[in-house]
């Protein structure tokens, strides 16, 4: 028995001490890299949680190394969320569309006339989160818009790379839209809306259904700190939040890749922009620019991005990554013409601000009646953070107040 309490010690000790040695590595890799603006939302607060994302990761790799589980498996376990009770002004069925896990937010109260709708794909960077980790975003919108909700739960990346996650959230809106009436739903009034991953998703599923007759006309598309683009990570808010949780410049090339490749071996050449010939880039030209962006966002600095070489291996490797399907803002006008009128929310401190100011300005260029709320304290993800404790973010209840004023207003 003593042997045992002695061999339970010195494990003990060595978990401690690798826990201990994997918190360090991690810190001098990732919090040289961070930065924190004073100027956001509760500095001190999005400091603790970062903190906590870091710790998460540092855990994840001793898993990983001793042979438990990868670290993408542990983190995706800490991010999934977990199922709430009931709520009294909603009711929650799970069930499948299309063969696809779903979660349906139907209001108790009754009601004469069809209700509008929402279909909610969850952000996570294709690679985390799930239907639990959002369900206190869609019951939100649920109650608060009086509108149902359909949340979606997608196959995640990198064990299910593009396009699983769009065809996924595209089945899923297409078999709800068929059959709309049946939870007291009016197929003239679905919007499609998603946070980050979502938004790309749900901007992706917009233009596809925009050009289907057999279906009803999308009421609105909603995009939440959207990623549309993989083609320049040296934009403005690039290169300006480059260091600012909750998503640093690298992790988003890091996402990008899981969900396009299942491996991020070429995150580099991505971030050099060596991944896009130079014939590409002078197409994308005209939707893909700092020229683009108004100056105003530029204030805080920007250095023009220099060209590199790109070889035969990585182009052919990277054929897919102007696909509309995997980059919504690459589509050609003729698509973008077609759109339902849309809201687009970015924050000033998030990588991909500058993605969500592109698209608006395609979408009104073509005469698409855009929305826009800007949060000037935010930063990305602050959404998830509206309610969550003693670390919760007033920015993002404002936000996300935004989106449920624009469904109301539908």
């Amino acid at each position: 028995m003593e042997f045992f309490y002695i061999l339970l010690v010195v494990l003990l000790v060595i978990f401690t001490a690798s826990f201990t040695l994997a918190v360090i590595r991690t810190l001098q890799v990732d919090f040289p890299n961070v930065h924190i603006p004073p100027e956001v939302d509760q500095p001190g607060k999005l400091r603790a949680v970062h903190a906590h994302m870091v710790i998460t990761s540092a855990v994840g790799k001793i898993l990983e190394k001793m042979g438990v589980c990868t670290e993408i498996t542990f983190t995706r376990y800490m991010r999934s969320g977990k199922k709430r009770g009931p709520e009294p002004r909603l009711r929650l069925q799970d069930t499948r569309f299309g063969g696809v896990p779903v979660r349906l937010y139907l209001p108790r109260v009754p009601s004469a006339a069809l209700r509008p709708a929402t279909i909610f794909f969850h952000g996570g960077g294709w690679i985390y989160c799930s239907i639990d980790s959002h369900d206190n975003i869609c019951r939100y919108i649920a109650r608060e818009s009086g509108s149902v909700v359909v949340s979606v739960g997608y196959r995640l990346a990198p064990e299910h790379k593009y396009p699983a996650a769009y065809e996924d959230c595209l089945n899923a809106t297409v078999h709800f839209m068929r059959n709309a009436e049946h939870y007291g739903v009016d197929p003239a009034c679905i919007s499609v809306c998603g946070d980050s991953a979502g938004g790309n998703l749900a901007a992706a599923v917009s233009q596809t259904l925009s050009g289907r007759a057999d279906l009803p006309r999308l009421r609105a598309q909603i995009l939440i700190y959207p990623g549309l683009q993989a083609v320049d990570m040296d934009l403005p808010s690039y290169q300006q939040n480059r260091g600012v949780p909750l998503l640093l410049r690298e992790r988003a090339a890091f996402f990008a890749l899981q969900y396009l490749h299942g491996d991020a071996s070429h995150k580099q050449d991505v971030l050099k922009g060596s991944h896009v010939p130079p014939e590409m880039r002078q197409k994308y030209k005209q939707w893909v620019s700092p020229d683009n962006i108004p100056e105003r966002f530029k204030a805080r600095g920007y250095n023009p991005h220099k060209t590199h070489d790109i070889t035969a291996e990585i182009f052919k490797k990277f054929e897919r990554i102007c696909e509309p399907n995997l980059c919504p803002l690459l589509a050609e006008d003729a698509v973008i013409q077609q759109l339902p009128e849309s809201f687009i929310l970015t924050c000033e401190y998030d990588v991909l601000r500058d993605d969500g100011l592109l698209y608006k300005k395609r979408l009104e260029d073509n005469g698409v009646p855009v929305t826009w709320c800007h949060l000037e304290d935010g930063f990305h993800a602050i959404i998830s953070l509206y309610d969550y404790g003693g670390l919760s973010f007033p920015s993002g209840k404002r936000g996300l107040d935004r989106v449920v004023q624009f469904i109301k207003g539908l």
